[in-house]
């Protein structure tokens, strides 16, 4: 039988001395045993969270992140996600968002995250440039690890991922864990 949230957040505050959740900026919720399944309503209970860690579970779908406005650091990887719906209620707010080593293949909901700086989305399933693309609608997008997806191994191997996504984002600081130097007269 896998953890059911209330009970994780249960356990969660007897290992923090009683410390009320609904107040807590930064719950830890990862590798739970057995893991969490389902990101169900008692996320509800979260509004304080800035960081919410739940890597390391068994959760397949993002859902139930409407409360949580003031989540700034969503960290969701090693787990059974297949796609990002569901992000759109923390669009106002998220600034990172981990989500390495799932299944994911379409990039969908991930535009809604305007406030969006980092992106952890290594060894996931994202195959054409089509799904990357909806990457360059990420305003403030500054650092993105995208190593062990078939888009980036088919181009590292080909030597040219890192020209091509540097021409594609152009806003970007770090790619795959390595700055992005580019020519002076690039400069503003």
């Amino acid at each position: 039988m896998p953890t059911n949230l209330k009970d994780a957040l249960q356990k969660w505050a007897e290992k923090n001395e009683g410390a009320a959740a609904a107040e807590a900026e930064e719950i830890l919720l990862y590798g739970q045993i057995p893991p969490i399944e389902k990101l169900d309503a008692t996320l509800n209970t979260l509004a304080a969270c800035h960081k919410l860690s739940m890597s390391s579970n068994a959760i397949e779908k993002i859902t139930n992140l409407g409360a949580l406005k003031s989540l700034k650091i969503l960290s969701l990887a090693r787990n059974n996600i297949k796609n990002l719906s569901g992000l759109e209620a923390v669009g106002d707010t998220l600034e990172q968002l981990w989500m390495s080593y799932n299944n994911v293949e379409k990039l969908k909901g991930i535009t809604s995250l305007k406030k969006l700086k980092v992106l952890y989305m290594s060894n996931n399933n994202v195959k054409d440039w089509g799904e990357f693309m909806k990457l360059a609608d990420l305003p403030n997008l500054e650092e993105l690890v995208f190593v062990g997806n078939p888009l980036e191994e088919k181009h590292s191997s080909e030597g040219d991922w890192r020209d091509l996504v540097t021409i594609k984002l152009p806003k970007l600081k770090k790619l795959d864990g390595v700055p992005i130097v580019r020519s002076s007269d690039d400069d503003e």
